[in-house]
């Protein structure tokens, strides 16, 4: 396979992607869109980067429906919009159900090999892409934040995290153990085997386009399976560039498949299709969970680890550190503009801190958490007028909007430089409001009373999301007490957003099913039997 330092003057697996792997810094990225659109010999109509499929191993032509022609329609492809300008810079191709099939196959016949390669072997392939990746690291931070709009600095973190995802699988699938009993009474030992499930689907939201996918394909690979993968649509950039690493660190050929496309045309082939024999592993919205669910009802083999929505709260004691308090509750509302589905957006604060809380937040807020600074701008113009849409009815419910005025806060109707809402935080929030139930994923964030630790149990689980939460308090015994009551997956207390990757990720309630990370992604990624062996 070659050392981890790759060769420099290895081709490149895509003409494509060559322009934009050149791209390592922000500056030679915004010359880079900035330049004068030309006609280019893809077929790309002057886009800047036409994306493709990346099946068996090479980096396949536009889509079937297209493939004789330099020309596109809007029903082939969807325009990669870079949310810091609102303009285009590339193209996502819309993958068809019968290339998805050829994908699936190419998995398929992956699989046998892949699925019996040494443990030791598959450890090489994903210490060789962590590698590269890292090698690269500034390349992916800055495609991240074009492609995302993120910061920069969010993207720099989101890429080192998608590093430890391909290290830590790749060590951990060193050091496994099993289980072996003699039955009591007899001569008969009993022992647990595992093998790889099969060829899967993982999907991948847009909020945290790299981590998040990595986060699936990294065991995936170290447990022995094989997948065809697919980015949301909205952010596939950083995944058109992970498949060129792919290519480069010598992952055998139809082992990590990607194919780029939206929901309803790709996604609904890609879980349906029975080629698919492990399972889908799918972190995004609710709805979509819920379509995966109904569209597999009928293939009973397959495993579903659903990873679904949040709407976290935030519970400040009066005990707190105020200052501490705020800067912790303040990072999980507003980090990465609010659309991490951990952000704890219903903030919850005892009412004998609760109005100095409320001044010492805003300020907090103003002064650090600034659009183009630690703020970026909201992934799509679709998303920035969901995220209006509840500032009107914020407006319209008489909810206070600190430190502004509700006319300042509520941004425009058509953004016309990116798609940049500053952070605003609500008080007097009636409490029936959606404000209060809806998944917003922006930078809005909501602030309550509580008088009694009950009832901040009882308005911390009073929603149907259960994924995360964070308990902000001195008391080591409330620690316990509350943070056991909380229905959420995880549950962070005096600190947001720390993971060891070999604890349970996943949330309860209408926030998904199943749970990933160390033995929890084994138990997602391989078939566990039980062999039964006489002694004599």
């Amino acid at each position: 396979m070659g050392s981890i330092q790759e060769d420099a003057s290895a081709e490149f697996g895509s003409s494509i992607i060559q322009n934009a792997w050149s791209c390592d810094t922000l500056e030679k990225a915004e010359a880079f869109l900035a330049s004068p659109r030309q006609a280019s010999s893809d077929g790309g109509d002057g886009y800047k980067i036409r994306m493709q499929n990346y099946v068996g191993g090479s980096f396949a032509g536009s889509p079937s429906s297209a493939s004789s022609t330099t020309t596109t329609t809007a029903s082939q492809y969807i325009e990669a919009i870079n949310p810091k300008t609102g303009r285009a810079f590339g193209q996502v191709p819309i993958t068809s159900a019968d290339e998805v099939e050829q994908a699936l196959r190419a998995a398929t016949d992956a699989f046998g090999a892949w699925s019996t390669t040494p443990a030791t072997v598959r450890s090489k392939h994903l210490q060789r892409v962590a590698g590269l990746i890292q090698e690269h690291r500034e390349l992916f931070a800055v495609w991240e934040s074009i492609d995302q709009g993120k910061t920069l600095e969010r993207a720099r973190v989101e890429v080192d995290r998608a590093v430890s995802n391909f290290n830590y699988f790749s060590t951990f699938i060193l050091h496994q153990q099993t289980a072996a009993r003699v039955v009591d009474g007899s001569n008969i030992l009993t022992y647990e085997h595992r093998s790889p499930a099969g060829v899967f689907a993982l999907i991948s939201p847009w909020n945290m386009p790299l981590y998040l996918l990595t986060w699936k394909m990294a065991p995936c690979l170290a447990f022995g399976c094989t997948a065809v993968a697919k980015p949301s649509e909205v952010t596939s950039m950083t995944a058109f560039l992970l498949c060129e690493v792919f290519r480069r660190a010598g992952l055998p050929k139809g082992a990590m498949n990607v194919v780029f496309g939206d929901g309803a045309t790709t996604g609904s082939a890609l879980v349906r299709s029975p080629l698919v024999r492990g399972g889908v592993s799918f972190t995004g919205g609710t709805a979509t969970g819920i379509q995966i669910r109904r569209d597999t009802a009928d293939q009973i083999y397959k495993h579903l680890s659903l990873e679904l929505g949040g709407k976290n709260p935030t519970l400040v004691f009066e005990d707190v550190e105020l200052d501490k308090a705020v800067q912790t509750a303040a990072m999980a509302a507003f980090e990465n503009q609010g659309e991490i589905c951990l952000c704890g957006s219903r903030i919850y604060v005892q009412s004998s801190i609760y109005d100095k809380f409320v001044a010492a937040f805003t300020s907090y807020v103003q002064t650090n958490y600034k659009c183009g600074e630690r703020v970026g701008a909201v992934v799509s113009h679709q998303h920035y007028t969901k995220i209006r849409s509840y500032l009107l009815l914020a407006q319209s419910e008489g909810a206070s909007f600190s430190p502004t005025t509700s006319s300042e806060t509520i941004p425009p109707a058509d953004p016309s430089n990116g798609y940049w809402i500053d952070p605003v935080v609500l008080t007097d929030v009636p409490p029936t409001s959606r404000l209060l139930q809806d998944e917003i994923f922006g930078p809005v964030a909501t602030i309550s009373r509580f008088d009694t630790e009950d009832e901040a149990v009882a308005l911390a689980n009073g929603n149907p999301n259960g994924l995360a939460a964070v308990l902000l308090t001195r008391d080591g015994a409330r620690m316990r007490r509350v943070g056991e009551r909380l229905e959420a997956g995880l549950v962070w207390v005096n600190c947001w957003l720390v993971r060891e990757l070999g604890t349970p990720f996943g949330g309860m309630k209408s926030s998904g099913t199943g749970r990933e990370g160390g033995e929890y992604s084994r138990d997602v990624f391989t078939h566990v039997r039980t062999l039964h062996v006489p002694l004599q």
